[in-house]
């Protein structure tokens, strides 16, 4: 039997984390708390869940970090909260590597959905039977969900793998921001075509040798990103 997915709901708003909780657990899953960063870390740790929502404002130690400190310890889904709606907040959540973002106010329902396509996807990916791809010194091994560059890993979110896995595997290929906000997203992203553009920045980061001269993810432009032939 498959087993209920857990989320972690990171808060210091107890009618917010009454609210999320409650939708959530009438949506099938099952729940638990944090009220600040440091319970948040000690929480992803021990209970190990399988998605987490995180407020950026809070007390200790905040969303921000608490989101860097999680990349650092593996690729649980994070799903940002903030209450503020200026763009650095969300391409900073971004670029430290949650998956999606919602600003508060929001819709329970909305909510949900995002979970549910978050969580979509990454069991999806999970189970891909992909084969491995070898460029000069990048290898992609989807079976772990390995990227070695110059043979030593290098550590990618979720959409970070799933965004250069579509690219690499469609070698020369040029894909629209529309298109890989399309594939990677499945119509249930509402932002806007710039956060692939803080994917793309993030992720040549990790494999370039030099970022602002790429040698395998190339800008096409007018028009989008490419995989180099």
């Amino acid at each position: 039997m498959k087993a209920v997915p857990k989320i972690l709901i990171v808060d210091d708003e107890p009618a917010i984390v009454e609210l999320v909780a409650y939708n959530l657990q009438q949506a099938g899953f099952t729940t638990v708390t944090a009220g600040d960063g440091a319970e948040a870390l000690a929480k992803a740790e021990t209970e190990k869940p399988d998605l987490i929502i995180l407020d950026v404002m809070l007390p200790k130690v905040d969303g921000f970090e608490v989101c860097r400190s999680l990349r650092a310890r593996g690729n649980t889904p994070i799903l940002m909260l903030t209450a503020r709606r200026e763009e650095i907040d969300r391409v900073l959540g971004l670029e430290l590597g949650a998956d999606d973002y919602l600003t508060k106010p929001f819709s329970p329902r909305e909510l949900v959905a995002r979970v549910r396509a978050i969580l979509r996807r990454a069991e999806s990916n999970m189970q891909q039977k992909e084969e491995i791809i070898a460029v000069d010194d990048v290898v992609i091994n989807p079976a772990g969900h390995v990227v070695t560059v110059k043979g030593k890993p290098v550590d990618l979110t979720l959409k970070e793998y799933q965004l250069l896995y579509l690219l690499a595997a469609n070698r020369g290929r040029v894909f629209t921001r529309e298109a890989l906000l399309e594939r990677l997203w499945e119509g249930d992203y509402y932002g806007d075509m710039r956060t692939i553009d803080v994917h793309i920045r993030h992720l040549r980061e990790k494999i370039e040798e030099n970022p602002s001269n790429p040698r395998y993810i190339l800008t096409v432009r007018g028009v989008g990103y490419k995989f180099r032939d």
